[in-house]
């Protein structure tokens, strides 16, 4: 049985990329939920290397009543994902949930990126979930957990100027989404969250130019740009008993922004017309 089932237990769960943005509200949030369903939140919060925001979360969550540890390595070496696996396993016995967050982006001309621009991409972005999720599924398998994966909007629609970016989560949401029916007999559910364009420290420096965010919050019907905590709180969503039906889907978070492309297709018909 699921440990997120059991009323008063532990829930015990890996997060990459957990040193800032969409990751931190990811721990906190696991954190917070659990603890409000009387279990105890055990959480391995991964960064590429040890930071005074990584240590933050952990302090935060050890402040709520939960425990937390803090584990560092570049998801780019193939060794790193199994070394973050084992770590959280042999702290906490096990593991309940996998929430693959890690990602980079470097925006360039598909035909100025270099063999190594691309392979750097694909080896955090795709290869470096692949292999966090390999490393997991006995313990996954263990305790019928679940994972979830961070897509983005930009693997859904093509953008150009994205480099590898697009090309690599494009990917990652086809991964996720063939180790949710391989799982599937397994009592495992794997889904994927696209956030569409969020305020992280990735996306930072561009959003302190007024007339970007503007310009952005105008294309989005919900008017805004999206905060950390709303992906958090769909990825919470996707690991918790609150989905236990729902797998191999992945959902947008991005204000209707991806939707309301269509109502600027010429010749199609407006609610308007």
């Amino acid at each position: 049985m699921n440990p997120y089932q059991k009323g008063v237990c532990t829930v015990r769960a890996l997060v990459s990329g957990g040193s800032s943005g969409i990751g931190a509200s990811t721990c906190l949030r696991l954190a917070e939920a659990a603890l409000g369903r009387g279990a105890h939140p055990m959480i391995a919060v991964c960064g590429h290397e040890s930071n005074s925001g990584q240590e933050q979360v952990v302090r935060s969550i050890q402040s709520m009543g939960g425990t937390a540890i803090a584990l560092a390595g570049d998801l780019g070496d193939p060794d790193v994902p199994n070394q973050l696996v084992e770590a959280a396993v042999a702290e906490f016995g096990g593991l309940d949930a996998l929430v693959a967050n890690a990602g980079i982006a470097s925006p360039a001309a598909i035909c100025d990126l270099s063999v190594e621009d691309w392979e750097s991409m694909f080896s955090v972005n795709l290869r470096g979930p692949w292999l966090l999720a390999k490393a997991s599924y006995p313990h996954l398998k263990q305790s019928r957990g679940s994972a979830c994966f961070t897509s983005s909007m930009s693997g859904q629609l093509p953008h150009a100027g994205s480099g590898a970016y697009s090309p690599s989560k494009a990917a990652l949401t086809m991964l996720a989404q063939t180790l949710a029916l391989e799982w599937a007999p397994d009592g495992i559910r794997v889904n994927v969250v696209s956030p569409g364009m969020t305020h992280t420290r990735m996306t930072e420096k561009m959003y302190e130019d007024p007339k970007i965010k503007k310009a952005r919050e105008d294309i989005i019907p919900l008017s805004r740009i999206g905060d950390p905590m709303d992906i958090a709180n769909v990825i919470e969503f996707l690991v918790s008993p609150l989905s236990g039906y729902v797998t191999g889907q992945d959902i947008c978070v991005d204000g209707g922004f991806s939707k309301s492309i269509l109502s600027h297709i010429p010749g199609r018909p407006s609610s308007k017309s």
